[in-house]
C-alpha cells in the first residue's frame, strides 16, 4: 500500500514497535514481572500493549482477577502495589536495553528520511517513561522536536491511549490542526487513539499477526512496515 506522505502536514509516529523493535524487550520483561500468572503473547497485545506501565499492570491483573492497591510512582520494585510492580518490570526494561542496545527498522528510517527531506513535522507519541532513553540507544535522540511520552503526559496530566489526548498534544505542540495529522501505531489502544480524534489519517503497523484487531481499532489500513508504503513519493 503506497502513501504520499507529502500530502500530510505533520506525521504523529509511535515510539515501540512502530519505529524501534523494542516490543520485544517490553514482551521479555513483562512476561518476567507476570511469570506466576503464565503471561502470554496474546496477553501482552490485549492487556498492556500500547498503555501507560501502571494501566497496563493493573488491566492486566484484573483480567486474572487479581486486585491491589495503586500505591504511588515511588514505590520501590516489588509486588504490594500496582506502582511497585510496573516499577519492576521497567527496571528489567533499562537492564536489557542498556544490554543489549537497539537499532530502528529500517523502513521507518527510510520514511523518516522522506518526510525530512520535504520538510514535514514529525513527533514521537509514546506512552512509555523510557521513550528519550529508547530514541537515544537507537541513534534518533536529538530527531524529533516534539516528545509526548509518559513523563510528558504525567507532568500535564494528559489522559493515556486509547484517550486521544496525547496524540493532540503533539500537534499542538507542532502547531498543527489535528486534521493535517497522520497517526502511526501498531498497538490496538494507540490506533484506537487516533480513531478517537480528528484526525486525518490512521495507519496500523502489525508487527504481530494482530491485523484485525488494528483495523477494528479504527486503523484506515493496516501494513507490516513502513518499507510498503514508499514508492509514491520517489
Amino acid at each position: 500500500m503506497l502513501l504520499n506522505w507529502t500530502k500530510f502536514e505533520a506525521v504523529l509516529f509511535d515510539l515501540d514497535g512502530v519505529l524501534t523493535p523494542t516490543a520485544i524487550i517490553h514482551e521479555r520483561a513483562w512476561a518476567e514481572l507476570f511469570a506466576p500468572w503464565d503471561f502470554t503473547a496474546d496477553d501482552y497485545l490485549t492487556y498492556v500493549d500500547g498503555k501507560p506501565r501502571y494501566d497496563g499492570v493493573k488491566s492486566f491483573l484484573s483480567a486474572r482477577g487479581v486486585e491491589l492497591p495503586w500505591g504511588d510512582p515511588s514505590d520501590p520494585p516489588g509486588e504490594d502495589t500496582i506502582c511497585a510492580m510496573g516499577n519492576s518490570k521497567n527496571g528489567t526494561f533499562n537492564a536489557v536495553l542498556e544490554r543489549d542496545g537497539i537499532a530502528p527498522y529500517p523502513g521507518s528510517i527510510e520514511v523518516l528520511d522522506l518526510l525530512d527531506e520535504h520538510g514535514v513535522p514529525q513527533a514521537i507519541v509514546s506512552s512509555s517513561k523510557n521513550a528519550r532513553g529508547v530514541l537515544a540507544a537507537a541513534g534518533l535522540g536529538e530527531r524529533f522536536p516534539v516528545i509526548v511520552d509518559g513523563i510528558r503526559a504525567a507532568d500535564e496530566q494528559l489522559v493515556g491511549k486509547p484517550d486521544p489526548a496525547m496524540f493532540e498534544r503533539a500537534a499542538e505542540l507542532l502547531g498543527i490542526p489535528d486534521r493535517g495529522c497522520v497517526v502511526v501505531e501498531d498497538a490496538s489502544s494507540g490506533v484506537a487513539a487516533g480513531a478517537a480524534g480528528d484526525f486525518g489519517f490512521v495507519l496500523g503497523i502489525d508487527r504481530g499477526g494482530n491485523a484485525a484487531a488494528l483495523l477494528e481499532a479504527g486503523a484506515d489500513i493496516v501494513i507490516e512496515d513502513l518499507a510498503e508504503s514508499l514508492g509514491s513519493t520517489r
